[in-house]
């Protein structure tokens, strides 16, 4: 019997309309967007389904309708399953954690909500102070790639394979790095469209003003393991979960060594529940023998549910 953990989506993967006919078919997760728009005090549904593309983008939007979106996927599993899916842990991407915080019953869903849209504003803020981006490099190794960093003043914001790296940092540097990735043998390097540094320091306004949103939210053990993005490992306590949660910000992904924990647990299945399939393509080249599959709306559920 093969063991399996669900993953979530991050930022970047929305797209106008994601889990519309999953809303429209179950109203179990239909709900979950009404509750999302009286909780939030806006129609993030409306958002979510018909657009603008530009409005969904916004990062204070955008994350709390991947988060809604996400849930109501797994949530359409579990319907369909006739119960929870048994998982060795979960974990996801960036703002995916959050959404797998919630699923492992640490946080309420009006809290991670309102967490997540706060957490989108101040990054968003926080990217407009300061002209910056990202890179994405494939083919070099990340003890290169640290090395090429602190020659362009960047950070490492992503281990997200033994192939792929992500960089973070002012433009300048960034420009830099690219050419110096690209020198040093890098298959590619691809400069990423994004608004801002993310998982830098850069993001540190962003992390100091969530403290306060984050002071006053009931955290709760999580009742299965929930992979911690700075770590690679699982959450412990509450009160640590709110300091990680915050270093999340600033602090690299390590996304690779969360894919290796749960290799070394067992899972041999993947569930990436939330719009895209970015989260699958990566897990496929850290662990090649894995199953794995996506659910982002009413066939690719239906797929899901004829693997289980």
């Amino acid at each position: 019997m093969s063991s399996r953990a669900i993953v979530f989506s991050g930022q970047g993967a929305q797209a106008v309309g994601m889990c519309k006919d999953i809303a429209d078919a179950y109203p179990e997760c239909g709900e979950l967007f009404d509750r999302a728009d009286e909780a939030l005090g806006f129609k993030i549904s409306d958002i979510c389904f018909n657009g603008p593309a530009e409005e969904l983008t916004k990062s204070n939007n955008c994350q709390p309708a991947i988060f809604v979106a996400s849930i109501a996927c797994y949530k359409a599993l579990c319907l369909k399953m006739g119960g929870e899916v048994p998982v060795v842990g979960t974990a996801g991407l960036s703002l995916g954690e959050w959404t797998a915080l919630h699923m492992a019953g640490a946080m309420s869903f009006e809290d991670t909500l309102k967490v997540l849209e706060a957490r989108g504003r101040f990054m968003q803020e926080a990217c407009d102070e300061t002209e910056s981006g990202m890179v994405s490099v494939i083919g070099l190794p990340a003890a290169k790639l640290e090395e090429i960093c602190s020659e362009a003043g960047i950070y490492i914001a992503n281990y997200n394979s033994e192939a792929q790296t992500v960089l973070s940092g002012a433009k300048a540097g960034i420009e830099l790095a690219e050419k110096l990735a690209v020198e040093a043998g890098a298959k590619r390097a691809i400069v990423l469209n994004v608004a801002g540094a993310f998982h830098s320091p850069l993001m540190q306004t962003a992390a100091d003003r969530l403290t306060d949103v984050l002071k006053d939210v009931e955290i709760k053990k999580p009742t299965i393991p929930v992979i911690a993005n700075v770590t690679g490992a699982p959450h412990g306590e509450p009160d640590e979960i709110r300091e990680t949660m915050l270093k999340q910000i600033v602090g690299s992904v390590r996304w690779l060594d969360g894919i290796k924990w749960f290799m070394s647990h067992g899972v041999d299945h993947y569930t990436e529940c939330g719009p895209g399939k970015v989260l699958s393509g990566l897990i496929k080249r850290i662990d090649k023998e894995s199953s794995i599959n996506n659910i982002q709306d009413i066939q690719t559920l239906d797929n899901a549910v004829t693997g289980l």
